[in-house]
């Protein structure tokens, strides 16, 4: 405002007598309206209108012009049309303004003021027929297009096209190509409009029949490339490779020349039609969307020149196929990697898990987008490293970058997988204050308050949302109540769920089985199960039958347990035979258990865990024998015991198996905590764990090992929950560094 300040003084200090006469410097006026101008670009119109009030007397028709045309590319047509209403004097431009502003528009009453307008204007020029033709061609009105097109004075090549693409938008191709054969002058525009609209109608042959059988007439009309361009697009989008490859090897590699000689005025008239970058390009990504990455790489070193989107192409396309080698050895290459560049990087390494090597390529960076944050900040969330997503977050505001919904997504659900229920709260109030909370937002703020234990909030933002829920929605509630161990309630919620038609996931069956787990419901578990499988016709996951072991398996159903395995589609992993194994610990079935743990060491060779839980079983039933035999076997194989290892795999199994939240990111479960008062056996994930692991504050035991081993009724499986401090501001405006520093930051939550 302060640097309009002067402009606007300078045109109220102009002479009397000039305001007078009417007779404004031609220089000051254009300055003014340049200036004008520049602030309606920018998007700038609240300030715009200022500037525009304070020309007061000193307005000309083309300030009032641009004032309105602002309005109208805005969309605030009421403002437009009062402006408009209230010009001393209007020139065409102003009337092709207004009517532009009512004629484009898709409502219906709309169209009709325009026709209105259009009926008062005291003359016309091309641009208002074109505009008019174009709105009823835009409403699908074309018999009244075609009427108006009839009554031109002089049609132009605009009006075709406008006519053309109409029909086209109808699905009447036939009268759209008809058009296109009576056109007197035709350009790159034109047969582009009709192969882009035929290609929308899904009639790519006869787009290609179209350019083939007029391929004399196609090539001599100037960026006729463009339209091959556009087929060869077409085809990718559709998966025909084959055919993209047949068009784009019609074009010719260098000029193509045609000469006609007219035997009346005698000259030669000469037309190029060759291969540009974006026949290249658009082959190129053909091959990348049909996964033919060799091939794509293969047309990427014949290209005699690359331009930045071949180069964004093809490393897009390592990116996506985890090849982050070639896709590094290609950016080191580039000449000029661009924004996009990097944050292609950046994502490619962050699917990848390597967090580290996507941070250097961040920090190097000599400007972010909000792009850049967001991914480098999702990057971190999904790979568990939920520290490094808020640190990140920190220094973005210290930065005085804007976050948008996408971040502030990212950040909630990293608040979720660390349990901080202030800084949840924090995001929360920024969310209220600076966005509209949408979908996604609403369930990352659901999935954060059940995990911070907070379910009544949970279940206010989740009742709030009403007709705008959606599975996720249902998923992350009935997720926040098994995570608790409010079984009965997730189940409730399920049966609402169902009756809303509101067809459930299998990440809404993993909920429901482990709410099942928790409680000890065997029976509605194995019913749930069997309608996942026979009603929804859902495909069971490792992770299902993972949970139905573990619940028919702590309950001493150790045969029906082995034989859900034995009929598994999939093949069980880790999860699913070490909750057998469990399960045999807790019933003491050592038979079983051989065959669990033998499962176990052909998965994970490397793991101590079965050893040392077989071995303690024969231990309590006093078989040293068999004791002594497992200690050599493990010796024999070279397996060490290591117990922080051991703890951190099977702390990650005992989360994995108790939930995988609805969100971007698994989300992990607790057992419930009032498991012991109500006498069910804990998880036998846990009940393995607690005979390997050394629990704080737990009974122990001494065994031949030496290891710590407390009961499993003393054992609470709750290893998320940490605490750490947070400052209400940042402590420090230096950005972050390193994920794992041990720092402690708050965040401020201004936004400039």
């Amino acid at each position: 405002m302060r640097r309009l300040a002067p402009l606007v003084g300078r045109s109220r200090a102009i002479p009397a007598a000039r305001s007078h006469a009417g007779a404004d410097p031609p220089l000051e006026v254009r300055r003014r309206n340049q200036a004008l101008s520049r602030l309606i670009r920018s998007g700038r119109l609240r300030e715009a209108r200022w500037f525009f009030d304070a020309l007061l007397d000193h307005r000309s028709v083309v300030s009032w012009n641009c004032m309105i045309g602002g309005y109208v590319r805005h969309r605030e047509l009421a403002e437009a049309r009062k402006l408009f209403d209230e010009m001393p004097r209007r020139d065409v431009v102003s009337w092709n303004s207004i009517l532009a502003g009512y004629a484009l528009s898709r409502d219906p009453g709309e169209l009709e003021e325009a026709c209105c307008l259009f009926q008062r204007m005291p003359t016309r020029d091309i641009i208002s027929w074109n505009t008019m033709i174009t709105g009823y061609a835009r409403n699908g009105r074309m018999e009244e297009a075609m009427q108006l097109f009839g009554r031109m004075p002089d049609a132009n090549v605009v009006s075709w096209n406008t006519v053309i693409t109409g029909y086209l938008g109808v699905g009447d191709d036939r009268r759209a190509v008809e058009l296109f054969d009576r056109m007197p002058i035709r350009d790159a525009s034109s047969l582009n409009a009709l192969v882009s609209g035929l290609i929308h109608n899904n009639k790519l042959e006869e787009a290609e029949e179209l350019l083939l059988g007029k391929r004399r007439k196609a090539k001599v009309i100037d960026g006729a490339i463009d339209a091959y361009n556009t087929l060869i697009a077409g085809y990718a989008q559709q998966g025909k490779v084959e055919e993209a490859k047949r068009l784009f090897d019609s074009i010719p590699h260098g000029p193509y020349q045609d000469a006609e000689v007219d035997a009346k005025k005698m000259h030669r008239e000469v037309r190029s039609f060759e291969r540009n970058v974006v026949s290249w390009n658009s082959m190129i990504m053909c091959y990348v969307k049909a996964g033919d990455i060799l091939a794509a790489r293969a047309l990427f070193n014949e290209m005699p020149e690359k331009d930045l989107v071949t180069w964004n192409t093809m490393i897009a396309a390592y990116t996506q196929a985890s090849a982050m080698d070639e896709a590094e050895a290609l950016f080191q290459e580039m000449p000029n990697p661009d924004i996009w560049t990097c944050n292609s990087m950046i994502c490619g390494f962050a699917q990848k898990g390597q967090v580290g090597r996507a941070r250097g390529i961040f920090n190097e960076m000599p400007q972010k987008s909000i792009v850049s944050w967001n991914t480098m900040i999702a990057g971190y969330e999904q790979n568990g490293d939920y520290d490094g997503a808020i640190d990140l977050f920190a220094s973005m505001l210290v930065a005085g970058e804007r976050p948008d919904r996408h971040t502030l997504s990212s950040v909630l659900s990293a608040c979720a997988g660390h349990a901080k229920l202030l800084l949840g709260n924090k995001v929360h109030q920024l969310i209220t204050k600076t966005i509209i909370p949408d979908i996604p937002i609403n369930n990352a703020l659901i999935t954060m308050y059940s995990r911070c234990g907070k379910l009544m909030d949970a279940k206010a933002i989740f009742d709030g949302m009403g007709s705008q829920r959606n599975v996720v929605t249902w998923n992350a509630m009935i997720g926040g109540y098994a995570q608790h161990g409010q079984a009965r309630k997730a189940l409730e919620l399920f049966e609402e769920m169902k009756r809303r038609c509101i067809r459930p996931t299998y990440i809404t069956f993993i909920s429901i089985l482990n709410a099942c787990v928790h409680a000890g419901l065997v029976a509605e578990g194995r019913r749930e199960f069997d309608s996942m499988v026979n009603e929804f016709r859902i495909a069971p996951k490792v992770e299902h039958y993972a949970s139905l072991v573990d619940l028919i398996g702590r309950h001493g159903h150790l045969k029906d347990a082995m034989e859900v395995i034995n009929n598994m589609t999939v093949k069980p992993d880790k999860a699913v035979w070490g909750a057998l194994l469990g399960a045999c610990r807790v019933h003491n079935d050592v038979a079983l258990a051989q065959v669990a743990a033998e499962a176990l060491v052909e998965i994970e060779p490397e793991s101590s865990a079965p050893y040392v839980l077989l071995h303690n079983m024969h231990v309590d039933e006093g078989k040293w024998d068999n004791a002594t035999e497992i200690r050599k076997t493990m010796d024999k194989n070279r397996v060490v015991k290591q117990p922080a290892r051991i703890a951190a795999s099977f702390i990650k199994f005992a989360r994995s198996r108790t939930l995988e939240a609805p969100t971007p990111t698994n989300i992990s479960m607790n057992s419930e905590p009032d498991r012991e008062k109500k006498g069910t056996p804990a998880s036998p994930a846990i009940a393995l764990a607690s005979k390997v692991l050394p629990v704080p504050g737990g009974p122990t035991r001494s065994t031949p090992f030496g290891i710590l081993a407390p009961t499993a009724a003393n054992f609470s499986g709750d290893f998320r929950n940490s605490t750490i401090s947070l400052k209400s501001c940042f402590a420090s405006s230096t950005p972050a560094t390193s994920s794992k520093s041990k720092r402690q930051v708050g965040i401020s939550w201004s936004i400039r």
